[in-house]
């Protein structure tokens, strides 16, 4: 619990751990297992030596597949964790990319783009694909007995991952506060500016150059935006835990396991 939440790294922003919360009915999430980011495509080698000491043995990469043609992962030598994608060849923007690629591009036209986006979140085809694997996953065990750690990455590892993240922190009963504070750390975790700019240099390459402004508003969180993500989907299934059973298969067998294998007293 006194390691840093944050992991330092020159090329790969918003590296961090989202274990140690505490968990309703009691226990906690484990620390170093569970770790989220940006995409890696800029990783220097002190920061794939860094990785490599977390002992990945699964990678969830939330991004489509252009994404990950244009911004193709470094991974350390010998990598041998297992990479998981939804394939997915429509020319469908990353949400905070979206929210940059309308006529307008100042920070309140942004900031209401990003409303829009957070309303469509949880009914991404690809990504409720790519979620439902994450669970199943780190439900599972290997022959070791345990899923081992595991990272979740997006483009900028902010929408698509908060969301992912905020889901799986639902499940295994992460008090809602937690859940929010964890993705609004995207603001603060790491070097702000030079995330910033490194989500600049992506969004310049798909949708061109934007204001300045807008920029810092599509590379930030608010907690209304997962608010509204949240809220659409109590509106369209009455709750949060019909949503992920409906969507995910999320069951208590599921949520057991879950807590099995992540979670400690």
């Amino acid at each position: 619990m006194n390691a840093p939440r944050v992991v330092e790294l020159t090329g790969v922003h918003n590296f961090r751990d989202y274990g140690g919360y505490a968990l309703v009915g009691g226990g906690r999430l484990r620390r170093g297992l569970l770790w989220r980011s940006g995409q890696h495509h800029e990783a220097d080698d002190v920061d794939l030596a860094t990785i490599d000491s977390l002992g990945l043995a699964h990678v969830f990469d939330l991004r489509t597949d252009r994404e990950r043609e244009n911004y193709p992962c470094r991974r350390p030598p010998n990598f041998a964790g297992t990479v998981h994608f939804a394939p997915d060849d429509a020319a469908i923007l990353a949400p905070h990319v979206a929210a940059a690629s309308g006529r307008k591009r100042d920070a309140e036209t942004t900031r209401e783009n990003m409303r829009r986006s957070y309303l469509g979140i949880p009914f991404r085809p690809k990504l409720v694909e790519a979620i439902t694997n994450y669970f199943q996953v780190l439900a599972s065990s290997s022959d070791a007995g345990t899923v081992g750690a595991s990272m979740i990455n997006c483009l900028a590892g902010k929408d698509r991952t908060g969301f992912a993240v905020a889901m799986l922190h639902t499940a295994l009963g992460v008090h809602h506060d937690d859940i929010v504070a964890d993705y609004l750390l995207t603001n603060t975790a790491g070097d702000p500016l030079a995330r910033i700019a490194a989500g600049g240099r992506a969004i310049a390459h798909i949708v061109g150059d934007i204001d300045e402004d807008a920029l810092r508003v599509i590379m930030s969180v608010e907690a209304e935006w997962l608010d509204i993500a949240f809220a659409r989907i109590r509106e369209e299934h009455g709750s949060v835990e019909a949503y992920q059973a409906a969507t995910f298969g999320v069951d208590d067998a599921l949520r057991k396991r879950l807590r099995a294998n992540l979670s400690e007293a």
